[in-house]
């Protein structure tokens, strides 16, 4: 599980920072967002300090009728020492309170001049992507006509070529050598590269290129969803390789299983060519045309209809 900083929501969001400039470096380790009402109320049996606090037009005209002394209760127990910020919005003056138990308490106030309800989606949606649980995976990421292809291998197997010939046969290039996956739902798995490598494929004997910079925009993309691994391995003459398509395997990652195949590795094999057809192919079953199972099917009508004729 992943961890975000409070100045690095300023920097995301372009926020301003009121006071408690002491704790600009509180992590947020939650992506739920706490709209304390009621603790503006006075009831805090279960306020959640340890979530980031989102404070609107409407907790602030509330809190603004009480007197000074309820205020500066309520401020008092909002600057939990778990509590990583709190935010308000619309660009509304921040009352003394806040400011004060802020400095006091050491817990940042930040004011956003967006509405609220939009910047409470923004902060999830960015929360949810940065606190995801998280795992790195030796492998290239391509997006293949829709479809994240992860292609995972021993070292110097192929695969960072592959890549290449992908690229330039107009698919897109996600990571190499080291993707960053995310678990963005119970079913969901994103890809994306690590923000030093990010565009970069390195190619033995040639080195490292520029994706970006060689084939343009278009031949990269920032993340994308993975759909299909697919494992390259030595051909192993002793190893029996599926030929028909009806072996269905699966790979667990970060606790979600996604469908993988495994391609032989040989020369003469055109892997890009293979790879691109997997992908096309896999897209095919989602549409719940299964080329494989079709054949089988009609073989044992075959089988059936000559047995009933021998009879």
């Amino acid at each position: 599980m992943g961890k975000v900083s409070v100045s690095e929501l300023i920097k995301r969001f372009d926020l301003k920072l009121v006071s408690g400039a002491e704790g600009i470096n509180r992590e947020i380790t939650v992506s739920d967002i706490s709209r304390p009402g009621l603790e503006m109320a006075g009831y805090f049996t279960y306020y959640p300090a340890e979530r980031l606090q989102l404070l609107g037009k409407t907790e602030l005209t509330f809190f603004l009728e009480l007197d000074s002394n309820e205020r500066f209760k309520r401020t008092d127990q909002l600057c939990a020492p778990e509590t990583p910020c709190i935010i308000i919005s619309r660009n509304i003056e921040v009352p003394e309170e806040f400011i004060v138990s802020s400095n006091n308490k050491g817990v940042p106030i930040l004011s956003s001049n967006k509405q609220t309800t939009k910047l409470s989606s923004l902060l999830t949606n960015y929360l949810e992507a940065k606190l995801a649980p998280m795992t790195a995976v030796h492998g290239v990421l391509v997006d293949i006509y829709g479809v994240g292809v992860l292609l995972t291998g021993d070292s110097g197997v192929g695969k960072s070529e592959t890549a290449l010939e992908l690229v330039k046969r107009g698919h897109r290039l996600v990571a190499d050598d080291s993707v960053e996956i995310r678990k963005m739902s119970e079913t969901e798995l994103v890809g994306s590269a690590p923000e030093l490598i990010k565009h970069l494929l390195e190619i033995r004997g040639l080195g490292i290129i520029d994706v970006m910079t060689l084939f343009g925009a278009g031949a990269v993309r920032s993340y994308k969803k993975v759909s299909l691994s697919i494992h390259l391995e030595i051909w192993d003459p002793k190893k029996m390789y599926d030929r028909v398509g009806l072996e269905e395997r699966h790979t667990s990652l970060v606790d979600t299983n996604i469908p993988q195949l495994v391609l032989p590795v040989r020369p003469g094999r055109n892997l890009a060519v293979i790879v691109e057809v997997a992908a096309m192919n896999f897209r095919l079953k989602n549409m719940g045309i299964h080329t494989a199972q079709q054949f089988s099917d009609r073989l044992n009508q075959t089988l059936t209809t000559r047995r009933d004729m021998d009879i």
